[in-house]
């Protein structure tokens, strides 16, 4: 959802949603812009009742609006990454100390959203972040990322789109 709405689409339909309705948030994405991702995270935390199913991958940003959920299950072939935050800038030596100094930031507020869910100190969670890290669901679990894992999500397959996808050239 990251890349089809920014977090101003997101909060708008999520205001329709009565506030006593439990929510149950499906992720399955490779993320998204940081600052559109903290704007979701904030929102669904503090509305509660929002329970999360991973269902194939949550990386980058989509990990921190996982947090914002209980409890966090994910589908036993999925995969949780986490890395550290990246970014672009043009411009002279001060816009790139300026742009590394925004980077230091978010990535010191991302390590406290992932030690506060896992209970795992800040010196691993940022080895993890600096490795750009692959959990598989179980991983995920033990590292404190995910209350539960579910069982495996299976993708349906179209006899249709796998026939179109068979006579194109790649």
């Amino acid at each position: 959802m990251l890349f089809r709405s920014s977090a101003k689409n997101f909060l708008a339909d999520l205001a329709r949603i009565p506030a006593d309705h439990k929510l149950n948030l499906r992720i399955h994405s490779p993320g998204g812009e940081v600052f559109d991702g903290n704007a979701i995270a904030t929102a669904l935390s503090r509305r509660g009742n929002v329970e999360v199913q991973i269902e194939g991958i949550a990386a980058s940003m989509a990990t921190v609006i996982s947090l914002s959920g209980a409890p966090v299950r994910m589908a036993s072939n999925g995969f949780y990454m986490i890395h550290n935050p990246w970014g672009m800038a043009m411009g002279d030596a001060a816009e790139m100390r300026d742009q590394a100094a925004l980077l230091d930031k978010i990535r010191s507020n991302m390590v406290a959203a992932y030690s506060a869910k896992t209970g795992q100190p800040t010196e691993q969670i940022e080895a993890w972040m600096d490795a750009e890290t692959w959990f598989t669901a179980t991983e995920a679990q033990a590292a404190g990322f995910v209350d539960e894992v579910t069982d495996e999500i299976r993708v349906a397959r179209s006899e249709e789109h796998t026939s179109e996808l068979q006579s194109r050239q790649y």
